[in-house]
């Protein structure tokens, strides 16, 4: 089955989704606000890949505070509210064949606004939503070539979106087509162009 890719960070909205998601949470439940320095912490030797051999682990530990509230409850909130930045050129009605989302976010996060957008297939990080452990591993990289081979093992992807020429090189390897987005303007890549010079962490 023909499908089109896209990634959903700064590719389909316009941030990391998970620092406004923090914020969003942090407002409504400000008790979470104790772990925020052993959050932060975790979050840049994430970023700054420290430890990167354990960097799923830093990772989930950054969403500690999941452990406190209602994680899935939130995020359906949180899309509620903010569903509304999605970038039109993702919008249902402006997608030429189905659609597929593969993300480093948390799948639990994403699946509202997946969902209500008729997003055909999620694949995304494995996320406890009330623990913030990884099961598996963080859906980045060429991690992504993996989780959509298993998912879907015989898609053909024709069109592929993301703002990272460098981390989805990978999946740009999949596509007949490659799209660089950068804050909601989609340029159409050749595929040399997009791999040439990059490696695929």
């Amino acid at each position: 089955m023909q499908y089109d890719l896209y990634d959903f960070d700064k590719t389909v909205y316009p941030a990391d989704s998970g620092v406004p998601f923090l914020l969003f949470c942090l407002l409504r439940r400000p008790w979470i606000a104790m772990l925020l320095p052993y959050q932060f912490f975790c979050l840049f030797c994430f970023t700054m890949k420290w430890g990167a051999d354990d960097g799923d682990k830093m990772k989930a530990r950054s969403y500690a505070y999941l452990r406190l509230i209602d994680g899935e409850k939130l995020a359906a909130q949180f899309w509620q509210k903010h569903g509304e930045k999605i970038y039109p050129f993702f919008l249902p009605q402006n997608r030429k064949r189905p659609a597929v989302v593969c993300s480093a976010s948390p799948e639990f996060f994403l699946r509202p606004i997946c969902d209500a957008l008729k997003v055909d297939v999620l694949v995304a990080t494995r996320m406890n939503p009330k623990t913030g452990q990884i099961d598996g591993r963080n859906c980045k990289n060429a991690e992504k070539v993996r989780r959509l081979a298993e998912a879907l093992p015989q898609a053909e992807f024709i069109e592929v979106y993301s703002d990272s020429l460098t981390h989805d090189a990978p999946i740009f390897s999949l596509g007949q087509r490659n799209f660089h987005t950068v804050k909601g303007t989609v340029t159409e890549i050749p595929l040399i162009s997009a791999m040439k010079g990059q490696t695929p962490q």
